[in-house]
């Protein structure tokens, strides 16, 4: 399966600089020169292979520069690009409390009480908070707060949920 550790936002400047949307807990070490980067080119374009030849922080965003751009106009046509890594090359941490997004996806879910909710298809990332996307078994989509007081049970075979009144009913 593959993570997202970045995303192209846009170029930057007429040498051929990326701003990326970072989405690692290690920037340093994903984006670190001389590394491999695969990218998913954006509009079904496929994957290339980039090398990072710097990365620089500037006004809060991440700026990268890549062997395989040498301009503006090649730096513009990768915006959208999103940069893979497989999800075999990130280990678990040691603190049962968190968990990486496809730790999560599959997974089973169930209210405290035993009842069958369905299983997390995503993970949204929202200014709010974290949103458990779950597929019930008639194929709704369930969208459930990742928080303790909601979620208050999650382990790396199961998620048990206690929800207020209202949240998994179709009607409300």
């Amino acid at each position: 399966m593959d993570l997202v550790v970045g995303r192209v936002v846009k170029s930057h400047g007429i040498r051929g600089e990326l701003v990326v949307d970072v989405r690692t807990d290690d920037p340093e070490a994903r984006f670190a020169q001389d590394v491999s980067l695969r990218g998913r080119l954006p509009k079904g374009g496929g994957e290339k292979t980039f090398t990072v030849t710097a990365a620089r922080q500037h006004a809060g965003r991440l700026l990268l520069s890549l062997a395989e751009v040498s301009d503006r106009t090649a730096a513009d046509a990768l915006r959208g690009t999103l940069f893979l890594i497989d999800s075999a090359d990130v280990e678990s941490g040691d603190d049962p409390d968190e968990f990486y997004d496809h730790e999560l996806e599959g997974l089973p879910v169930s209210t405290v009480q035993g009842d069958e909710v369905g299983t997390v298809s995503s993970v949204l990332h929202l200014p709010g908070g974290e949103v458990l996307t779950v597929r019930t078994p008639d194929d709704r989509e369930v969208l459930i707060p990742f928080v303790r007081q909601i979620v208050p049970v999650v382990t790396r075979e199961r998620i048990e949920v206690d929800p207020p009144d209202g949240l998994l009913d179709p009607e409300a």
